[in-house]
């Protein structure tokens, strides 16, 4: 269970607040029902649950060791917010547009990859790591889906949903990251205002075109801060100055709130223009930032540290040893492991959130704690548990 103390944040109470009100709901209501079937997801490693390692089967164990107990492509020891917001919602797991074995398309699809951008690619994922499934290639994805899921609903094809499943699901929109990240290391946290408009602008043409193929409730998640996670503190280019008091970059965070701030505004003038749609602005940033800065008001010990990689210290990431892999280093082999501990961190693996973080990003969307315009989905569904 989280423990909270007397000096918890602000943030820290409306998060606490809303999920108890959601435990009340789920307590007084045994029939659970929900307005939205199915999920459609957009995005990078921060909500892929298997397609990039679909397309590009290579995934190391220690991933998945906390709750699949195995890699299943999800960059995290266990599940992503979009796991836990399935579940909330009484779904089961939104299966990857890119997985061909297995998959179970009746309640949704997935088409974030791992290394996604918004913008297009300007080379190879073999050149510079970037996948080349960016924002306008999912959206395609989800135009060819729609257009055989009426090709086959006459035929009982049982792995796909009803063709009015469009309006009666939710879209997730979580992307951006890699863009910024990958600006930033050459144009530094100054520069990197440059794309900010392309950003913003590619995330709101692509609600417009997913608007346009029937969803009506987006939910768009902002930017984590970045000047916290291990593995960009080691290699964004920065100077000892730069550290605030948690041990972060306080010039990238800043860069970083000024984009959400744009985001936001960009989200409420689509509003203006999509009145029957739910766009909304979903503060992610703001749990993340808590977790980094007062880990152990949540029941974790580790913020900037990362639980698995190489070379301990206050970050324990090394960029030439990523996370379940070995490499020879300065002459030694060195190999990127697992604490026995990810519950007690924030980071897994130096860019991406723990199962326990993503956990507290649930139950700030299902809660409502972090929205704008406020949107509780509890309004629309029996929220069901997230263990």
């Amino acid at each position: 269970m989280v423990r909270f103390s007397h000096e918890k944040s602000a943030l820290s109470r409306r998060i606490f607040v809303s999920w108890m009100i959601l435990v009340v709901f789920m307590v007084s209501r045994a029939n659970a029902k929900c307005s939205f079937e199915a999920m459609f997801v957009f995005g990078d490693s921060n909500s892929d649950t298997g397609g990039f390692y679909a397309a590009f089967p290579s995934q190391p164990s220690p991933y998945g060791m906390t709750y699949f107990k195995r890699p299943t492509g999800r960059p995290s020891d266990g599940r992503l917010y979009v796991d836990f917001l399935a579940q909330g919602l009484g779904l089961p797991f939104v299966s990857p547009y890119l997985q061909s074995i297995g998959s179970d398309f009746r309640h949704g699809a997935n088409f974030a990859t791992s290394a996604s951008t918004v913008q297009q690619p300007t080379t190879s994922l073999f050149v510079n790591g970037v996948s080349p499934f960016y924002l306008a290639v999912q959206v395609n994805q989800m135009k060819q889906f729609k257009a055989r899921v009426e090709e086959f609903q006459s035929q009982g094809n049982t792995n796909l949903p009803q063709p009015d499943i469009f309006g009666k699901s939710l879209y997730t929109i979580y992307i951006g990251q890699n863009d910024f990240t990958g600006y930033a290391s050459s144009a530094g946290p100054g520069g990197v205002k440059q794309i900010e408009p392309q950003i913003v602008s590619g995330i709101t043409s692509a609600i417009k075109e997913l608007y346009s193929l029937g969803g009506r409730t987006f939910m768009v998640l902002n930017l984590a801060p970045i000047g916290c996670y291990p593995a960009f503190i080691v290699q964004l280019p920065h100077s000892s100055s730069d550290f605030d008091q948690y041990g972060c970059l306080a010039s990238y965070n800043n860069a970083v709130s000024e984009y959400n701030s744009m985001l936001k505004e960009s989200l409420r003038q689509l509003r203006g223009e999509l009145k029957d749609a739910n766009v909304v602005y979903v503060d992610t940033h703001s749990v993340l930032l808590e977790l980094f800065q007062n880990p152990k008001s949540h029941g974790m010990q580790h913020g900037t540290t990362a639980c698995c990689g190489y070379g301990g210290g206050s970050y324990n990431f090394n960029q030439q040893v990523f996370c379940g892999s070995t490499k020879t280093v300065e002459g030694q082999t060195a190999t990127a492991s697992a604490c026995n501990d990810p519950y007690n961190y924030v980071s897994w693996d130096g860019i991406h959130a723990t199962e326990a973080a993503n956990k507290q990003i649930a139950y700030a969307i299902l809660g409502g704690s972090n929205t704008e315009p406020q949107f509780s989905l509890n309004q629309y569904c029996d929220i069901q548990p997230i263990g």
